[in-house]
């Protein structure tokens, strides 16, 4: 008879995801994963794998749930620089207040703690970033079509500019950057391709 699940693991990876997020994978123990989910180590085990495909799951589960909504708001819009700045507003303003205020992104995260050096991790970071540049380049191409950007702005520069400009928001926010500061050099960097 085949064993039945008794929990949900999207909800599961929901708890996993926070913990990680919030602790980094460094710090946070099985033992952590099982207080946090409510399961037991086998149950997490033969649904999961070992804590590593565990992070792996959760990374991908963030990405799914957290960056796509985000980034298909960047590509799908028909505005050009004023998406990029709404984009930037809301990511200063979810990584500067509320209830994962201070937590960064985890995807960041995992760039800044050096966990890329796992080959499954390493991909999902390169496909998030590949997925980011993609979306602001996306948004800059319509900006250029509207005349909004510079004559000299290359827009694949810019677009590679505006990922790491992010990657920047989520990492000084983490370590406790006043939000001002961060609107300012935003505001800063978009005024450098602004006609």
């Amino acid at each position: 008879m085949p064993d039945v699940k008794h929990f949900d693991p999207d909800t599961v990876l929901d708890s996993v995801v926070r913990l990680f997020w919030r602790q980094g994978v460094g710090s946070t123990g099985v033992q952590d994963i099982v207080s946090a989910t409510g399961l037991n180590r086998s149950s997490l085990y033969s649904t999961f794998g070992g804590k590593q495909e565990l992070y792996v799951a959760a990374l991908r589960h963030y990405v799914e749930r957290r960056s796509e909504p985000v980034l298909r708001k960047l590509t799908d819009g028909t505005s050009g620089l004023a998406i990029v700045t709404e984009f930037f507003r809301k990511l200063i303003e979810t990584r500067c207040s509320g209830e994962h205020a201070r937590w960064g992104c985890l995807i960041s995260n995992a760039h800044a703690n050096g966990d890329g050096d796992d080959p499954d991790v390493r991909e999902i970071l390169s496909l998030h970033h590949d997925r980011l540049r993609a979306a602001m380049f996306s948004a800059l191409e319509r900006a250029e079509a509207a005349g909004q950007l510079r004559p000299e702005v290359s827009v694949a520069s810019a677009a590679d500019m505006l990922a790491l400009l992010a990657y920047g928001v989520n990492l000084r926010s983490r370590a406790g950057a006043d939000p001002g500061t961060l609107e300012k050099s935003v505001t800063a960097a978009i005024g450098l391709l602004a006609a």
